[in-house]
């Protein structure tokens, strides 16, 4: 018998250390890894999950930050925010050179079951993006956005219901 943690035991220990987070923008992702420059980010993985799972996380999901009016109280936020698989944040979406832009998208961090089930059900495909990555960012840095923004990875708005995201608005 091995003394190496079976695999679930490993994948619970990555879960209750921190969140995992969704960032469904290319571009933001990109300032979040600094054009997989920055240490250990040098990999970009596109993952591409189910719908039912995605819903799944926006259905159990709370904000990440108190927002007054949408809470009925900061207890009452940090209570929800305790007990959920998911949280959301907003935050501005980014142009080619990493500028933020005035409007904001979703970002959503999974915890606990919201992790095993997207590492176990919803995950429908992986694609080492890497090299697309790196061509883009060189054609940023040799000033040719026309060209860079052409083989930027299609984007359109999630088609979501409003009562999916009314709790998460505000």
């Amino acid at each position: 018998m091995s003394g190496e943690p079976k695999p679930e035991s490993r994948h619970r220990e990555v879960c209750e250390q921190g969140l995992t987070w969704i960032k469904p923008l290319f571009l933001w992702m990109m300032y979040r890894c600094g054009w997989a420059t920055k240490a250990g980010q040098e990999t970009v993985l596109a993952v591409e999950i189910s719908r039912e799972g995605f819903e799944w996380a926006l259905r159990h999901a709370c904000r990440s930050s108190y927002v007054r009016g949408v809470h009925p109280d900061q207890a009452t936020w940090q209570r929800e925010l305790k007990r959920a698989p998911a949280r959301v944040q907003w935050d501005p979406e980014r142009d080619l050179h990493l500028r933020p832009l005035p409007y904001r998208s979703l970002q959503l961090g999974l915890s606990g079951e919201a992790v095993r089930r997207y590492a176990d059900e919803w995950t429908v495909s992986l694609r080492d993006v890497t090299p697309l990555v790196r061509q883009i960012h060189n054609l940023v840095s040799d000033g040719d956005l026309d060209s860079a923004a052409r083989l930027l990875p299609q984007e359109r708005p999630y088609p979501v219901g409003e009562e999916l995201l009314a709790h998460l608005q505000g």
